[in-house]
């Protein structure tokens, strides 16, 4: 099967059964921490697949000020794109997001994560990728977006959003490391790369359509 042929299944696949497609709404975490009074910064920082496809989501929700490609979960020495694409290092594609707190809250920054951005499902890859640096996991930097995290796990899992279990690792958050430059916005600056037409962009589409609350234009 040619590569284009195989984006093009995985992103019809990804509108119909990865992605959260139902007729139902998606639910919000009913665990989560109230919108702050004042604007502040906090930061979360989530796996989910190519980083590509994260960064492109997030650069267009409420509330986030700043979306970084990079990587989390091994050392700086590690920190490396072709090092950690061996899978060898502990790393996984992940993406630093900086958000206002009174704007947004933990909890609906793991709704897009959850509905949209990825498929929590599979286990050491994301659509046409495989591999540990793939894996899908929310990396907390606290005791409330730990809290959180489970909280709402187990809450997707109970109610049987998916078809499957989530897989979604929630680990500690030791260090997020900026990735190279010519990956930082690269759906943004590449739209008509057969990747990001087949893969990244219909999940921006589904966070417009599914939860234009959340949504924002830039």
């Amino acid at each position: 099967m040619s590569l284009i042929r195989r984006f093009v299944l995985w992103g019809l696949l990804c509108g119909a059964v990865a992605c959260f497609a139902g007729s139902l709404a998606f639910p919000s975490p009913a665990a989560d921490a109230p919108l702050a009074a004042r604007r502040g910064q906090q930061t979360a920082v989530v796996s989910g697949g190519c980083f590509w496809g994260i960064q492109a989501v997030f650069q267009h929700v409420k509330g986030v000020t700043s979306a970084t490609s990079g990587y989390s979960g091994g050392s700086k020495a590690t920190a490396e794109y072709e090092v950690v694409s061996t899978g060898l290092t502990g790393h996984a594609e992940s993406v630093e997001i900086i958000f206002d707190p009174s704007q947004i809250s933990y909890g609906e920054l793991l709704k897009v994560f959850f509905s949209v951005a990825h498929d929590p499902t599979q286990l050491n890859r994301q659509g046409p990728d495989t591999g540990s640096q793939y894996r899908s996991v929310i990396f907390y930097s606290g005791d409330e977006q730990k809290r959180i995290a489970e909280a709402y796990i187990a809450q997707l899992n109970q109610a049987k959003v998916f078809t499957r279990p989530i897989v979604t690792q929630v680990a500690p958050l030791k260090a997020f490391y900026p990735a190279e430059g010519y990956h930082q916005n690269y759906a943004a600056l590449h739209p008509d790369d057969p990747y990001i037409y087949y893969n990244d962009a219909p999940k921006v589409a589904h966070l417009r359509q599914q939860l234009p609350d959340l949504y924002v234009s830039k």
